[in-house]
């Protein structure tokens, strides 16, 4: 296989994971909704240690567990922010 064509796949690929992870930013905005409606913080160290240890039971590799586990912790800061600005521009909306 040609390094173009390797290329291609790498670059389909990134679509998919582009919109895998904007779908999952919209139901971590769901989640952040449900949780102020419920009085619960946007921090859940044990759902994110949950994810972790799923994401490390799942891995097919070629990444080691390290890795994974840096990947997801980045894709769950990034929706713990997502949820704390919604939350912010909502307490806005109140005033």
């Amino acid at each position: 296989m040609e390094i173009n064509e390797v290329r291609k796949r790498i670059d389909l690929l990134d679509d998919v994971l582009l919109r895998i992870f904007s779908e999952r930013a919209r139901l971590a905005l769901e989640i952040g909704h449900l949780k102020k409606g419920m009085g619960l913080p946007v921090f859940d160290p044990s759902r994110e240690k949950r994810i972790f240890v799923r994401m490390k039971a799942e891995n097919p590799g070629p990444l080691d567990d390290g890795a994974i586990v840096r990947l997801f912790e980045r894709v769950v800061d990034e929706s713990r922010r997502l949820e704390r600005i919604m939350s912010q521009e909502e307490g806005h909306d109140e005033c």
